[in-house]
């Protein structure tokens, strides 16, 4: 189910030694990785693909931003305007890498990049599409987008749509600290709304039907974004690859809601997970649900430093060739089973460590390899 805010969330991209399948077939060796460099922020708008891997290339390897000889870029990738650079030297990558902002030239719009070392193991982007036309007979949405800012600056937001939509980019914290203050804000909006009905039909039961029903359909309408959980217990957002491993590989997740009598709510939108948390029990203490939300957020965080994704893209290919990479990966499930394999149309997602993954991506080559061999 689409979240009614976060209409559209795309293109969230795990940075990892392994993390993307343009870099795969690049990047062969962990020697290689410590060469890299991630470059986010480029100007897609102002150059094609292949002017902007030559504009890469030459910007870093100027003198000046103590750059050096580049062996490879790797542009496009799977995150749009996000590169990745591999020097000849490992020095070369450090020395780029502590400066992390640079800004480009007046033709290339001064867009500023953002560099981070390939190894790091961190979330590069999250790009979403908020619908805050839910807002609007409550709030001045500029006055909203203005307070958003406000509250989190470190992330860029787009011109706000007629329609109240609007296109926000930055961290995956900051994303999700966005989500965390929607969620709040509309449920602060439903308790008031409900007063004020309440008031309404208390002082002038007279008021037209008409005007009853479109403050009862408001009131409907934030109801969705702020499930019943959420108001008697508590939220927290992971990253869906992150999520869908703690709970389909990781048996403590279930334990530990069932030890402590926890009843969760999960919500997937896309690269970002919403979980509410519950006493199943009426009258068991408060706490109880604050250390799951605790142990699930000390879990995740351990996971994101730990786990890789790897990805089989199908795009053109023939079905043919899409059934066999299913088929292998089918073939190989059993053999490593701390790796979760997510089945898409357009790709196969392989996420768990490091090594499991890259073992397993190249033991689903082999295998395909030698049913035609």
């Amino acid at each position: 189910m689409r979240h009614p805010v976060f209409s559209q969330a795309v293109e969230t991209d795990y940075v990892g030694i392994w993390c993307n399948q343009a870099s795969v077939s690049n990047v062969k060796e962990c020697e290689a990785a410590e060469r890299a460099v991630i470059v986010a922020g480029l100007p897609v708008d102002l150059f094609s693909d292949q002017q902007l891997a030559a504009l890469v290339k030459s910007y870093f390897q100027d003198v000046e931003t103590e750059g050096g000889e580049i062996e490879d870029v790797i542009y496009p990738t799977r995150t749009k305007g996000v590169a990745y650079v591999i020097f000849k030297e490992r020095k070369v990558a450090k020395n780029i890498v502590r400066q992390k902002k640079y800004q480009l030239a007046k033709k290339a719009g001064h867009a500023q990049l953002t560099v981070s070392h390939f190894s790091e193991k961190v979330f590069n982007s999250v790009k979403a599409i908020l619908d805050l036309s839910v807002f609007r007979s409550q709030i001045v949405l500029e006055s909203l987008v203005m307070d958003l800012k406000n509250k989190i600056p470190n992330l860029s937001f787009s011109p706000l749509g007629p329609s109240g939509t609007i296109s926000v980019e930055g961290s995956f914290l900051a994303v999700k600290r966005l989500n965390e203050f929607l969620l709040s804000k509309a449920s602060s909006l439903l308790e008031k709304n409900k007063n004020f009905i309440s008031a309404g039909r208390k002082w002038n039961r007279q008021s037209s039907k008409q005007s009853q029903q479109r403050s009862d359909n408001l009131v409907e309408t934030l109801r969705t974004l702020v499930p019943e959980t959420s108001r008697s217990g508590e939220m927290l957002v992971l990253d869906t690859d992150v999520f869908l491993y703690l709970k389909r590989k990781c048996r403590i997740y279930e334990t530990t809601l069932n030890k402590f009598h926890i009843l969760s709510q999960e919500r997937v939108d896309g690269e970002v997970t919403t979980i509410w948390l519950k006493n199943a029990q009426v009258g068991s203490q408060p706490s109880k649900v604050q250390y799951v939300r605790e142990l699930f957020e000390e879990w995740s965080q351990s996971l994101s430093f730990e786990l890789r994704k790897e990805t089989f893209t199908f795009g053109g290919k023939k079905n043919s060739e899409k059934r066999n990479t299913e088929w292998a990966c089918e073939q190989l499930r059993s053999k490593y089973n701390r790796v979760l394999i997510n089945f898409y149309k357009t790709h196969v997602d392989i996420i768990g460590s490091s090594s499991d993954t890259y073992q397993f991506k190249n033991e689903v080559m082999k295998l395909i390899r030698q049913k035609f061999s």
